[in-house]
């Protein structure tokens, strides 16, 4: 018995030695995990959401599948108030995030913009066959309806975008960066249940699969030009060679396969290509999400790329010079290529797509000015932009023409007549996203000018006023239609929607950019705050007088 016993004991090569024991940098590593995962409740809380509104979405019960939308409301405003509560200065500082006190602006802004999101998609989704439920023609079929998948992915998209923000190494990016990516694929497949959204679906995915292996091999050779995936250590290890000799050509390779895979997100030259067509394809309302939530996760994961090859803590912008040139090309190429084949089109979708590229074009401006005085103007006009945009696509989702989506800039002649309300909050969000003072588009392009002409990127600052006088011609197409030109025979039968919640989202947001002017001098404080790179102290405000 005893030789048996012995042999059972565990041998000198089974005992854990002391390589196999947490080094002390393991043990540090892993115990910074808990201020930063004391700061993903508001993303938990979006989780959650979405499960149940997945949920809800297979209930027996008509009354439970109806509140859908408002379950995904309710969700976004909990994450609001959560957010309020555990996103602290101190809590940040806590959990060493590359900038501190983005999250609480990406998430606030999230949540607001995409609270009027699920109210424009509202009535649209499943909107035949719970008809055919309602009058006793068609029976319940879990598998035929798509509201709770359709606002779950909304959701799970969002969340991606907000943990962006958390991000300190390279595999926590890259997946929160597909959480967010991936949703977009299935929206726009089932956003209108047509053939085109399956083409479009189809395009936008293997475009997008494409991006995301050009921004992956990026990763790679960051990862080989430093042998680190966080992103405090690569910026370490990028200072130390710019002191030695220069930062090194893999990892100069390795930004630019990054920032063009990123491009795709932006909708930005090279990779813009796909927007018209997948924005003509998909629905009004998930045309409006895709023209927003994709450019907050693109210029977030941007920023927190950059800073690691040359942004310090006190705002100095040093990047690479190859980097700043490619970026300068992109941003020119961008507004000028938007702007000029929006001039072109006669589907609002369309036109409204080529306009979401040429704003990419001018928020790259400030990514250049560098994060003292830019990348605080580029958070301010993504507010700016998603309110604006969000009060043009939902007004276009507020209204139908015998039945089907309003695409054509011919069917908004003479709106006034039938839609009156609804063409006053077209008109709005239009000359907000031209840039018409007093309302809230005018102070986040004045903030980019601003930010390009104190960095000395006199070039880009002419050519985005150029830009901006040639994008007046056709958002004001949006205007002179329904307020100028007369009712047609095309357009007798143009008339709101059933349900009521799109035109209030419309003109929520319309008046959004009416109202967010008096508040110019906080949001830009916030947005200031938010770019705050580091420890340092927030970058001066420019303010002006309203």
């Amino acid at each position: 018995m005893i030789p048996h016993a012995i042999a059972m004991l565990p041998s000198t090569a089974m005992l854990p030695s002391t390589a196999m024991l947490p080094s002390p940098a393991m043990l540090a590593s892993t115990a910074s995990l808990g201020p930063k995962f004391a700061l993903i409740v508001p993303e938990i809380v979006v989780f959650a959401g979405a499960v149940v509104c997945a949920v809800m979405g297979l209930s027996q019960s008509r009354s439970t599948r109806a509140g859908v939308p408002w379950m995904a409301v309710a969700t976004l405003v909990g994450t609001f108030v959560v957010m309020l509560k555990v996103w602290t200065p101190e809590a940040a500082a806590a959990a060493e995030l590359p900038m501190p006190l983005l999250g609480k602006y990406v998430i606030a802004l999230l949540c607001v913009v995409g609270v009027g999101h699920v109210l424009a998609s509202a009535g649209s989704v499943d909107r035949a066959i719970e008809r055919q439920v309602a009058s006793g023609t068609g029976a319940f079929d879990p598998v035929r309806v798509i509201s709770g998948e359709f606002h779950a992915f909304l959701l799970f998209s969002l969340c991606g975008a907000m943990l962006l923000c958390h991000a300190t190494d390279l595999v926590w990016l890259f997946l929160a960066f597909e959480l967010c990516s991936l949703p977009t694929y299935v929206l726009v497949a089932i956003g209108r249940g047509a053939d085109r959204s399956m083409e479009a679906a189809i395009k936008y995915f293997f475009l997008g699969a494409m991006s995301t292996a050009t921004m992956l091999f990026g990763f790679a050779l960051l990862y080989g030009a430093t042998g680190t995936l966080e992103l405090s250590a690569m910026r370490e290890a990028f200072q130390m060679q710019a002191q030695v000799g220069g930062i090194g050509t893999v990892a100069i390779m390795g930004m630019l396969f990054t920032v063009i895979g990123i491009c795709f997100k932006l909708a930005a030259v090279p990779m813009h290509f796909y927007a018209p067509d997948v924005y003509e394809g998909a629905s009004n309302p998930v045309a409006a999400f895709i023209s927003f939530v994709p450019k907050v996760q693109g210029f977030v994961t941007l920023v927190l790329l950059l800073g690691t090859v040359g942004w310090d803590a006190s705002g100095n912008a040093a990047i690479p010079q190859v980097v700043a040139a490619v970026l300068w090309m992109v941003a020119l190429l961008t507004m000028t290529l938007g702007n000029i084949g929006a001039l072109l089109q006669r589907s609002a979708k369309r036109m409204l797509a080529y306009s979401s590229i040429a704003n990419s074009g001018y928020m790259l401006t400030g990514i250049l000015a560098g994060p003292a005085i830019g990348v605080d103007a580029t958070l301010l006009y993504l507010l700016t932009y998603g309110v604006a945009n969000l009060a043009t696509f939902g007004s276009l989702a507020a209204i139908e023409r015998n039945g089907h989506e309003v695409d054509s800039l011919d069917d908004l002649a003479g709106l006034r007549v039938r839609a009156p309300m609804v063409a006053t909050a077209l008109a709005i969000g239009a000359l907000s996203l031209t840039g018409i003072p007093p309302l809230v588009g005018f102070w986040g392009k004045l903030d980019l000018f601003m930010a390009s002409a104190e960095s000395g990127q006199r070039a880009l600052l002419v050519a985005m006023a150029l830009n901006s006088g040639i994008a007046a011609f056709y958002y004001l197409r949006l205007v002179a239609g329904p307020f100028v030109a007369e009712p047609t025979p095309r357009t007798q039968g143009v008339a709101p929607v059933q349900s009521l919640w799109p035109r209030v989202s419309a003109l929520v947001f319309a008046m959004g950019c009416i109202v967010l002017p008096f508040a110019a001098n906080q949001l830009k404080q916030e947005s200031a705050a938010a770019a705050m790179n580091g420890p340092a102290a927030p970058p001066a405000v420019r303010t002006a007088e309203k």
